[in-house]
């Protein structure tokens, strides 16, 4: 018997639940995976906060000098500069190389390096975050993160455990003096056992293969 044409609709895979369109189907939420291998764990917390990301209004440069200085800690800032105006206006009088520093754009050694040795990472976003990798990468570290509770940051951070979930920036100020309490252990399993690599590629094959069982069941029938 002749075959039927079929037509399917779209399954969409989001990368969170706040990544998900109120408007498109998806066949499941599976969540970004990294090497954790190349990620150096340490125990220890270190004695500065950083912000590392993009220097834009969005990923929160400004709010996290302010975090710093009301809260007694040194900060460096890593991460390429998107707008050339906010870092003019809103970071770059802040630099004293001391108490604020820019490092520029850094590679994974030096990444490594400096999510690791963070007391906390910063990450205090005006916007709604579809994931953020720095935010697990520090975690992979055993790096505690304070980040605004916005986007996809309640998935990514155990609040209370592996960082703190703020409403604003006096909260982020409290947080940080409190970030010395977290064992920085919660925070490497908690990444080994949700966002590692292993587990993303498990997550897509079993996704693949359910679509393509739904599909390829449809059609058999229709050709019977």
């Amino acid at each position: 018997m002749r075959k039927t044409k079929q037509t399917y609709a779209a399954a969409g895979v989001a990368i969170s639940a706040a990544d998900r369109a109120p408007d498109l189907t998806y066949a499941a939420t599976i969540h970004h995976g990294i090497e954790t291998g190349r990620f150096t764990f340490r125990p220890e917390s270190g004695e500065y906060l950083l912000f590392f990301g993009r220097i834009h209004p969005d990923k929160g440069a400004a709010e996290s000098i302010e975090v710093a200085r009301r809260s007694g800690w040194p900060l460096v800032l890593a991460g390429i500069v998107q707008d050339e105006e906010y870092f003019r206006r809103a970071v770059e009088p802040h630099l004293d190389g001391e108490r604020v520093r820019y490092v520029g754009s850094v590679g994974p050694e030096q990444r490594d390096e400096l999510l690791g040795g963070a007391r906390a990472l910063l990450h205090p976003i005006s916007f709604d975050e579809p994931f953020g990798l720095s935010v697990v990468e520090a975690q992979a570290c055993g790096t505690p993160v304070l980040a605004f509770r916005r986007g996809s940051m309640p998935e990514v951070i155990d609040d209370g455990v592996t960082g703190f979930l703020c409403r604003n920036v006096d909260e982020m100020v409290e947080r940080v003096g409190q970030v010395g309490s977290l064992d920085r252990s919660h925070s490497r399993q908690w990444v080994e056992e949700r966002f590692s690599v292993a587990r993303m590629v498990d997550d897509y094959v079993r996704v693949y293969k359910e679509v393509a069982g739904r599909h390829g069941g449809a059609e058999g029938r229709e050709g019977e």
